[in-house]
């Protein structure tokens, strides 16, 4: 049984993730750093180079069990590929966004909306729909249907680790998962903005720095995935770390695009 204890973090989990991104085009809109064009166009690059482009060649480098490479079982191999592969797609995208998509959209809060779309659009996705989908399943393990329903539609074994997983994790996990799509909307924003002023200074490095900084920032995350790193803590931290740090420059970056 998982608690309604555990189902109310799902929930908490679920608004913040809705909730945190409109909040913040409201906030935005208000003090006129917003723009709709840039907005959709951060939605579009995530979903095309991220979610399509990244997962397809994830298809292709990575094996089932989503924690090795299918030709090597090397830890290092594994962590350099996907932190790479996510930077480069997501960096890449952004600057083909900003570009040839948005050539008359370069301002500061052209860079601010590019930014919210794409970290709103994966909180939506990776956040509130985890939280629904977690929902739906602990309903079903509760209710007794998990086992007719989920369990025969996948092999024995995936579906007894997708029910100890739902039943181990604690509600203060899933309240972490929403804080951590808080933390990456204010990465996101700061990534765009950097992207955004290598092409206004026609410094292609800055779009090199964002791909690295990208890739820095998922290692802990990636040990994790695949249990190198056992402490959930030390992941969220760093990711707390890039995302208070992400915030300052957004900040502190508004005077360059002044100029």
């Amino acid at each position: 049984m998982i608690s309604t204890f555990t189902m109310s973090g799902m929930v908490i989990q679920l608004l913040i993730s809705l909730l945190f991104p409109i909040g913040l085009l409201i906030y935005f809109r208000k003090k006129q750093l917003f723009s709709w064009k840039p907005l959709g166009v951060g939605i579009l690059i995530f979903i095309l180079f991220s979610q399509i482009l990244e997962k397809a060649l994830h298809f292709i480098m990575i094996d089932s069990s989503g924690t090795s490479l299918k030709w090597s079982d090397s830890v290092f191999l594994f962590v350099l590929y996907a932190t790479l592969a996510a930077g480069i797609f997501e960096e890449f995208g952004r600057y083909v966004g900003f570009k040839w998509m948005l050539k008359k959209h370069r301002e500061y809060k052209d860079g601010l909306s590019f930014g919210l779309g794409h970290g709103g659009i994966e909180a939506i996705l990776i956040g509130m729909f985890g939280a629904i989908n977690a929902l739906v399943l602990a309903t079903l393990i509760n209710s007794g249907a998990f086992d007719q329903m989920i369990a025969n539609a996948l092999p024995a074994d995936q579906a007894a680790l997708l029910k100890e997983k739902l039943i181990n994790t604690r509600f203060w996990e899933y309240v972490l998962a929403g804080l951590e799509r808080v933390f990456a909307i204010a990465i996101h924003i700061a990534m765009s903005l950097l992207v955004l002023l290598g092409i206004r200074e026609n410094r292609f490095i800055f779009v090199i720095y964002a791909v690295l900084l990208h890739a820095l920032l998922d290692v802990i995350p990636a040990l994790y995935q695949i249990g190198v790193v056992a402490n959930i803590w030390l992941a969220e931290l760093v990711i707390a770390i890039f995302g208070i740090t992400a915030l300052i420059f957004t900040m502190r970056i508004r005077k360059r695009f002044q100029v």
